[in-house]
């Protein structure tokens, strides 16, 4: 059972990023604050869930949530300033859209950059230990897919419907043959 916060009788925001090893699209970033009644016994880590799963939550945690937001960095912004600093940057600007501030964050992993004054803890594997960091990752998992396959529809020799920009070999073939996109990360091994 996943954990409602850290910290009691506080404005917690659970922050998760997706897509920080794909060769293809931006790295986006979910900030969610829950109430701290909060309970979902499906609600996980969203790579333990399947697809189907994270959508049938996504509006469960929209609707619950006292406040949600979404951020992402662009693949040229990942070239510039690389993915560790355009994943913190795409939580930020998630943390930034939020319609309440929150008192406290809590991000998964080990790497954060202070937001403003706000305190913060980086939890490893947080987002199979807290509800709203496991939220965040269903919200950026779910919204980065959504635009991959948006970029599908632009791109199909890439077949981002299946593999949303991740390194499978059918992905690192199309580039072999077609070359790359305007949306892939030039600073990646991408063959």
């Amino acid at each position: 059972m996943l954990r409602p916060y850290l910290i009691p009788d506080i404005r917690e925001c659970g922050c998760d990023e997706a897509g920080r090893g794909c060769l293809a699209g931006p790295v986006f970033a979910a900030a969610v604050i829950l109430p701290p009644d909060f309970t979902n016994n499906e609600l996980n880590d969203s790579k333990q869930l399947t697809e189907k799963q994270r959508y049938r939550l996504r509006p469960i945690i929209e609707n619950a949530a006292i406040a949600w937001s979404i951020g992402k960095v662009t693949a040229q912004e990942i070239d510039k300033i690389n993915i560790l600093n355009a994943s913190i940057l795409a939580m930020h600007r998630a943390i930034e859209q939020l319609k309440i501030i929150p008192e406290h964050i809590l991000v998964d992993g080990n790497r954060f950059k202070p937001y403003k004054f706000i305190p913060y803890r980086t939890i490893i594997k947080g987002d199979a230990k807290f509800l709203s960091i496991a939220a965040a990752s269903v919200l950026a998992k779910t919204y980065r897919d959504d635009y991959m396959i948006q970029l599908h529809a632009e791109y199909p020799i890439y077949q981002w419907n299946e593999n949303k920009g991740y390194p499978t070999s059918k992905h690192r073939a199309a580039i072999m043959q077609y070359g790359t996109s305007p949306y892939h990360r030039m600073t990646f091994r991408l063959t």
